[in-house]
């Protein structure tokens, strides 16, 4: 198979480093296609481990300099896997809170919701398209492998998210007259959605008709918190309370 820089539309992609590759190996040794190592290193443990582990999964593994160069990878990346990108979905069970990103734009971003919502218990994320690729090997580094602890699934609309969702709670972070504290919100259950919009729009005013809005006070001396700031917070804050 010819090697090619990361398209959206392929139906691979690549972890750029040995600690994501084996955040892959650990949860989804399937996907893995290939691996490619970067010739005449000295193997530390930690990295002959991970091989070692890819051979007992019968990986091939090739060593090339050039996979480096057209992956455009930096030169502290070791390993790289090629692997296919998982055909997840979200837990449609009533008993598991979502992450819903509406048209989020950075991939840092969204790498670094994904880190967040593991550590603090979260595994169901949707994107609500047009938004930032999942899988693209930018948001795979960002997120330091939780992208593969994840149920992650894209939809085209908030609507096509919400259809098979009628029961849930839905907060939706954004400034409106009506919103209430952070700290003063307490589900009742984990069937509720955290829902976040684009990195510069936020949420369009129509999100307050039919969800509960939220916000986390802040002092006037900056506009707003960055994207993945404020999912932290909110992630945080609502895992304490269930």
């Amino acid at each position: 198979m010819k090697l090619t820089r990361y398209k959206r539309e392929s139906s691979y992609s690549y972890t750029l480093g040995a600690t994501l590759t084996y955040e892959l190996l650990k949860t989804h040794p399937e996907l893995i296609q290939r691996v490619f190592l970067r010739p005449n290193i000295k193997h530390g443990n930690d990295l002959e481990q991970i091989i070692t582990e890819l051979r007992q999964h019968h990986v091939e593994i090739i060593e090339s300099t050039k996979a480096f160069n057209i992956l455009n990878a930096k030169s502290n990346c070791l390993l790289i896997a090629e692997f296919q990108k998982p055909a997840t979905q979200l837990d449609y069970s009533v008993n598991n809170p979502h992450i819903v990103l509406v048209n989020p734009s950075d991939a840092g971003n969204l790498g670094t919701i994904m880190r967040s919502a593991v550590g603090f218990g979260y595994q169901n994320l949707a994107i609500i398209l047009p938004g930032v690729d999942p899988y693209d090997p930018k948001t795979i580094r960002a997120s330091m492998g939780a992208a593969f602890h994840l149920n992650i699934q894209t939809f085209e609309s908030f609507q096509a998210y919400q259809n098979p969702f009628t029961t849930r709670t839905y907060y939706a972070f954004m400034l409106d007259s009506a919103a209430k504290r952070l700290t003063d919100v307490n589900p009742i259950s984990k069937n509720y959605s955290l829902i976040f919009g684009n990195e510069a729009s936020g949420l369009p005013s129509e999100f307050a008709t039919f969800t509960t809005p939220i916000f986390i006070p802040q002092n006037q001396k900056i506009d707003s918190l960055n994207l993945s700031v404020a999912a932290s917070i909110a992630m945080f804050e609502l895992s304490t309370r269930q």
